[in-house]
Order: structure tokens, then C-alpha cells, then sequence
């Protein structure tokens, strides 16, 4: 496994690729309201490869100028349960911390709460928001 910040247009699209087959195939979700106004130049991606092949990916945008979002984190289902969602996640703190940010946040579906509170994420508040087809809750992180 190889796991890649996805810097250019051609490796963009491996995250592009996974969140396809894992979000618009398996839930049903439509490219429009997969695809956002967040998906664009500023944004950063972490993609890990197996043998080449996107399986994973996540990316993050800048909230304001000490915060960052983590958000579309995705794992092919037939990759699911090997650890994928925190390698993308683990990584793409470390670029967020390279780049100074000092807060991550993360709109978590209300299923994957556990997930993200193992990688030291907590409750920012207990409003439910509802992001596109899932209910989500604020988390939050100081790095």
C-alpha cells in the first residue's frame, strides 16, 4: 500500500475514482452532491494506492486561518476493516500540522462517531446536522 498527497489533477482523480465506487455506487449519492464547491484547487486529497489502484481517500480545506475541515473520507468496501480510514485520516493531520493549522473539524455521520473519537476526536456540540443523505454531528481536534 502506498499512501500519496494528491497534488496534481491526475492523482486528484484516484480520490475522485473512490469516492465514485464507495459513495455515488454504493449509497447512492449523485455526482453532484458528491462533487462540491470544496472540490477544487485549494482543496488537498490523501489517496492510498494498492498496487496502484485508489482504495482510500480523504481530503481537508481550510475553515479559516487556524482550522481546516477533514471531510469525504472514504474506503472501497471490499477494503473496509483493514485500517485505511485512519491511515488517510493520520496523514492528512500531519500535512494539515505541517501546514500550521493548529484545529481540525470533521462532520461525522452519526454511524462513524466511534471512528474518529478512537483517533482522539470529540463532540463539539450535540446539534445533528444534516449533511446531504447522512445525520452528522460537529467533531473537533487540537493538533
Amino acid at each position: 500500500m502506498e499512501i500519496m498527497r494528491a497534488s496534481e489533477e491526475w492523482q486528484r482523480a484516484g480520490a475522485y475514482s473512490v469516492r465514485i465506487q464507495g459513495m455515488n455506487r454504493q449509497h447512492h449519492i449523485s455526482l453532484r452532491d458528491e462533487f462540491d464547491d470544496r472540490d477544487c484547487d485549494g482543496t488537498k486529497y490523501i489517496v492510498i494506492l494498492d498496487d496502484g489502484y485508489p482504495v482510500a481517500t480523504c481530503r481537508f480545506y481550510e475553515e479559516d486561518k487556524e482550522r481546516v475541515v477533514i471531510g469525504r473520507v472514504v474506503v472501497l468496501p471490499e477494503y473496509r476493516g483493514r485500517g485505511l480510514g485512519a491511515q488517510v485520516v493520520e496523514e492528512a493531520e500531519k500535512w494539515i500540522a505541517e501546514l500550521g493549522y493548529k484545529t481540525i473539524h470533521i462532520d461525522s455521520r452519526l454511524k462513524t462517531v466511534g471512528f474518529y473519537e478512537k483517533l482522539g476526536y470529540v463532540h463539539l456540540d450535540d446539534t445533528v446536522i444534516r449533511s446531504g443523505t447522512f445525520d452528522c454531528v460537529r467533531m473537533g481536534k487540537k493538533i
